[in-house]
């Protein structure tokens, strides 16, 4: 008789269910991972509302802890029961991305076009995180075990959140005596406002509006936060900075006023990191950009994955010069989790996010 469990399903726009779903087999390469605590993502609101396409009856979600359940034959160097996360961006430690130094960008093969959400499988291309159980591909690749002394929810933001956001900073080249500027608070951009003071920006200046997401901005690192309602956040920021512009600006948010906007308040060659995504084309302005003469950098980043990425991000935690696990506002069960879906996809109750706990 085929062991079942209960899995979060995309069953179609509208609607992610709890249903049973049979316990994947490991392949040789792969380990099973039962599942302890996992979250949603900005993203699988996306696939319930039908913005990202994924196959039906596919199991959502791509940021799990767990514990190893079972490991294939050619895995070593784990043991079962052994607690360990995994990133939402999982490659396969072998390809041309990942040995050109890319590993978010494992894609798919040349023969079959790159695509540049490649390296994101669980949620996307297979099962995902939101179940009992989850199948990991490229066990000894992607399994990271978590350091003793750190709870479920002190490392639940490093497969996604936290690699994406801090991945903004990093990419944006932030040196010590920075001034930084973060536009947008949600999830991705507090963990970039983090990983700006880790990376030693001495002025991090956040844009947001909800009073509850500026009172966390400040809490994970922002010394300044512009109520971009209440004055024009450009403006602002120059006055702030003497005239000077900020040395990085992080684009959070994907639409195109935050992405002009970050142009505009760069000094001439300044940087500006993009983590946004995007759902229509971006458009230059002239004189944001100096006409392209500026020296300015853009450049883009995707959630960097791997067990040695999420080792150094638990190592952040463990230090003790980080702590996320305040942004997990609302706290469900499994059995719960179409309740989450409608909290998080409506944005009620301040929500920042949810812990799932299986």
């Amino acid at each position: 008789m085929t062991a079942m469990m209960k899995a979060a399903l995309f069953v179609e726009p509208g609607r992610i269910v709890l249903e049973d779903k049979a316990i994947p087999d490991v392949g040789p390469n792969d380990a099973l991972m039962r599942v302890t605590t996992t979250t949603i993502c900005g993203t699988d609101i996306h696939i319930l509302k039908g913005e990202y396409p994924v196959e039906k009856g596919l199991i959502v979600g791509h940021e799990p802890v767990g514990v190893i359940d079972k490991l294939g034959a050619n895995v070593s160097g784990y043991e079962e029961g052994q607690r360990v996360i995994a990133g939402a961006i999982c490659p396969s430690g072998y390809s041309n991305a990942c040995l050109d130094g890319l590993c978010a960008q494992d894609g798919q093969s040349a023969l079959h076009g790159l695509k540049p959400m490649g390296g994101w499988r669980f949620g996307n291309t297979i099962d995902g995180a939101q179940a009992e159980y989850l199948q990991v591909p490229d066990a000894m690749a992607n399994l990271a075990p978590v350091p003793d002394g750190l709870s479920d929810e002190e490392v639940l933001m490093c497969p996604d959140i936290m690699s994406t956001g801090f991945a903004g900073a990093e990419s944006g080249n932030i040196k010590i005596g920075d001034t930084v500027a973060v536009f947008a608070q949600g999830p991705i951009g507090l963990c970039a406002t983090a990983g700006a003071k880790l990376r030693g920006a001495t002025q991090i200046i956040a844009v947001e509006t909800i009073s509850e997401r500026i009172e966390m901005s400040k809490r994970v690192g922002a010394d300044v936060v512009v109520d971009f309602k209440k004055v024009d956040p450009v403006e602002e920021i120059m006055k702030l900075t003497a005239g000077r512009g900020v040395d990085v600006a992080i684009e959070a948010l994907g639409l195109q006023q935050t992405f002009e906007s970050c142009l505009k308040v760069l000094k001439p060659g300044g940087t500006l990191s993009s983590l946004g995504v995007y759902s229509d084309d971006l458009k230059i302005p002239l004189t944001a950009f100096h006409a392209g003469l500026g020296d300015h950098k853009i450049v883009t980043s995707l959630c960097p994955g791997g067990k040695e990425r999420m080792r150094r991000l638990m190592n952040a935690v463990a230090s003790g010069r980080v702590d996320l696990k305040p942004l997990v506002t609302h706290r469900y069960r499994l059995d719960e989790i179409e309740e989450a879906y409608e909290l998080f996809a409506n944005q009620r109750d301040g929500v920042l996010k949810v812990a799932v706990s299986v």
